[in-house]
């Protein structure tokens, strides 16, 4: 008897959806609530769960179809109608094998029926093929380009493996195999563009794949169990989505920036395993149980919203992470050793390349057309010995690789079985993190080639120098290279850029300046600076100083501190105030809260914390929220002067600057006193002149005066 497949309901006042792509075939066999097909719709994207166990007899919609609420989609049949191709699996495989290998392929292929029953991944008919489709790229992007196959015709592939990587005009995203197989042919060339929906490949199930693990074996011997025998254990266990939080107020997507744990990989309860990215900041997302996590549904670029499912965890399958690292660690061995052995044999020939210090120097990179491209970076990152390949960088680490311009053989990494992560990149280039020395019999011979060239093979320096002195002149100013970089604008960056030409459009914005004598100012920190951080653990800053005042006079005049809200003022009467800091992801404005009520350790204590998590990219959304009016301090880049911009929806932002030594008249004398310029950019349309230049002396008066913030006058 067959069971519908029908459309569910899709939430309030959304009545029909668009099939996006079907993730299980006809003639697969399917587990009751396991996800078969994939709706958009105008707000998000949905699974569709298998109503019953059994096998998909038929397909009644395409992908690209538009379908309603309850709508036949398909329907499944028993479940005993896949038995039978089940059954003749091994047999088919058996028939090309050489006598030697038949007994051993023999065995993988019965193990591995139950594991492929319990996943769903078994063929459902000896030699079948499945699609690999283009998958969905997001809004308003029709196609991409197929940057580079990561598998080739005839390797073993696990279901959720990347296959292909794919570049649009947003992000680079990997294409995942859509079942455990062979990969049989692949239908596009790499640089190739293709349409959402297109077939790009595909993978031989069952009798297809019994080749398998004689290629793996021939290629790498240890990773090629490991996957297997770490493919049951994530499956074995109750698994559990791992879905998208709320991002805050009004923010409804985020980026995924990285995966900080793979497939296979063992993860404990509340334990960091995706970085999201929004507008505003960048969170993570813990793993809501202990288990394995078991697939990855989205890849690092894609656009995921509040709600959506970014990978599952299989619970009680923790022992699956004791062989793959094993696995990773044993991997590379080979590959490595012959490396020392060729730059040994050509120690010459390396040291151009790889430099005195045997790693890879960035600016011998190649580049097209005055910028490095992808296909610069991949030839740049194959040299050399104790190179690293392009295929285990990530996506995002690739990108980050290319905009600090930093080698990453030479990068220690924090991931997984020492796996690079993009926080790795970022924390070498700052200087954050040592590099990793050369490795062993790299240096050495590149530091005797550079020691024993004059005097051994004086004849051959100069041959040597002839092609670099070609080279320089072919990159000479002149030459006809375009000496320009296009780099895509950040998510956070383009925010900025959207809320900054906001307010200049919306507010009747206005600056009015005046300048602060901070001589006693500066005579209190000389005075009472070891006694101040010996008590509270801080230093005593400038910005408590300015904090304080700014909150004295905002409460004389209260419509500094207030806001429009259509067409009515609406008067805070609270100070909590945004602080602007510049972090490596670009200008942020964390908020200090009710600062009338913290003392000035206080004060310190708050922004010093909140300017570490902004440079460690941790501030969360309620960090940047709720601010009634916003300081900034070009001072600290030695800017004099400067008009700020208003951090809309306030009505005030206070800039402070560069305090300078100028004479100045005091008592009919000329003296030097260090002076500070301030500027208050205001919305005239709530505060008038003369409140915005009351404002500015009453901070002036407050700094000049210390004493009146304690007294309030």
């Amino acid at each position: 008897m067959a069971t519908d497949i029908k459309v569910p309901t899709l939430g309030e006042s959304v009545t029909e959806a668009t099939v996006a792509q079907w993730l299980k075939g006809k003639g697969e066999q399917v587990e009751a609530d396991e996800p078969i097909l994939e709706l958009e719709t105008d707000k998000v994207t949905l699974e569709v769960n298998a109503p019953a166990a059994g096998t998909i007899d038929e397909v009644l919609v395409q992908e690209g179809d538009t379908v309603e609420v309850g709508a036949l989609l398909g329907r499944i049949g028993e479940g005993a109608a896949a038995a039978p191709a089940k059954a003749e699996a091994p047999a088919k495989s058996e028939a090309p094998a050489k006598p030697e290998t038949s007994a051993k392929s023999e065995a993988p292929a019965k193990a591995e029926q139950p594991a492929a029953a319990a996943g769903g991944n078994g063929a459902a008919g000896g030699g079948e093929q499945v699609d690999i489709a283009v998958p969905t790229l997001g809004e308003s992007v029709s196609e991409a380009t197929v940057a580079q196959w990561l598998k080739q015709p005839g390797d073993a592939v696990e279901a959720d493996e990347p296959v292909a990587e794919l570049e649009t005009d947003k992000v680079t995203l990997e294409v995942n195999a859509p079942a455990k197989g062979t990969l049989a042919e692949q239908l596009v060339g790499e640089g190739d563009t293709v349409e959402v929906g297109t077939v790009i490949g595909r993978v031989a199930q069952g009798a297809g794949a019994a080749a398998a693990p004689a290629a793996a074996a021939a290629k790498e011997s240890a990773p090629a169990p490991a996957k297997e025998q770490a493919a049951p254990a994530a499956g074995g266990g109750e698994q559990v989505d791992v879905p998208v939080p709320t991002l805050g107020e009004s923010v409804s997507e985020a980026t995924v920036a990285q995966w900080l744990k793979q497939p296979g990989d063992t993860v404990t309860v509340d334990e960091p395993i995706v970085e999201l990215e929004t507008d505003k900041v960048t969170l993570e997302v813990n793993a809501p149980a202990d288990g394995t996590l078991a697939e990855q549904l989205a890849g690092e670029g894609d656009t995921v919203e509040v709600g959506a499912i970014l990978g599952r965890i299989s619970k009680g399958a923790a022992p699956a992470k004791a062989e793959a690292p094993a696995a990773r660690e044993a991997a590379p061995e080979p590959a490595k050793e012959p490396a020392p052995a060729a730059a040994e044999a050509a120690p010459t020939a390396t040291a151009p390349a790889g430099g005195p210090s045997g790693g890879l120097d960035p600016n011998r990179a190649p580049r097209t057309n005055g910028s490095v491209t992808r296909e610069d970076l991949m030839a740049f990152l194959s040299e050399g010995p104790g190179s690293v390949r392009p295929e285990d960088l990530s996506p995002s680490v690739r990108v980050a690789v290319q905009e600090y311009n930093v080698d990453p053989s030479r990068i220690p990494g924090s991931g997984p079985g020492g796996r690079l992560t993009k926080e790795d990149v970022v924390a070498f280039a700052e200087g954050r993190v040592q590099p990793l020395a050369p490795p062993e019999g790299v240096s050495a011979p590149a530091a005797k080639a550079g020691a024993e060239a004059p005097k051994a093979e004086g004849a051959a320096a100069p041959a040597a120098k002839a092609p670099a002195a070609k080279a320089a002149e072919a990159k000479a100013p002149g030459a006809g290279e375009k000496r320009e970089e296009r780099v895509k604008m950040s998510r956070l960056r383009q925010t900025i850029a959207k809320r900054l030409k906001e307010a200049q459009n919306t507010a009747a914005m206005l600056t009015t300046f005046n300048e602060i004598d901070m001589t006693a100012v500066n005579q209190l920190r000389a005075e009472y600076r070891e006694q101040f951080e010996k008590v509270h653990g801080v230093r005593l800053g400038m910005t408590c100083f300015f904090a304080k005042a700014v909150v004295q006079a905002l409460q004389e005049l209260p419509a500094v501190n207030a806001r429009i809200e259509g067409d009515e003022i609406v008067y805070n009467h609270y100070y909590d105030i945004g602080m602007a800091v510049s972090t490596p992801q670009g200008l942020m404005v964390p908020v200090v809260r009710d600062v009338d009520r913290k003392s000035m350790a206080e004060i310190e204590g708050s922004l010093r914390e909140l300017a570490k998590k902004g440079r460690d990219g941790k501030l969360k959304m309620e960090d940047l929220q709720g601010a009634t009016f916003s300081m900034t301090n070009g001072g600290v880049f030695g800017s004099l002067l400067s008009t700020p911009i208003l951090n809309t929806p306030q009505s005030g932002i206070l800039g402070m600057h560069k305090i300078q030594d100028r004479p100045m008249a005091v008592d009919g004398e000329v003296k030097i006193r260090p002076m500070m310029y301030v500027a208050l950019s205001y919305d005239h349309r709530v505060i008038d002149g003369r409140e915005a230049v009351t404002f500015l002396v009453r901070v002036k008066e407050c700094l000049e005066d210390p004493a009146r913030l304690l007294l309030q006058t």
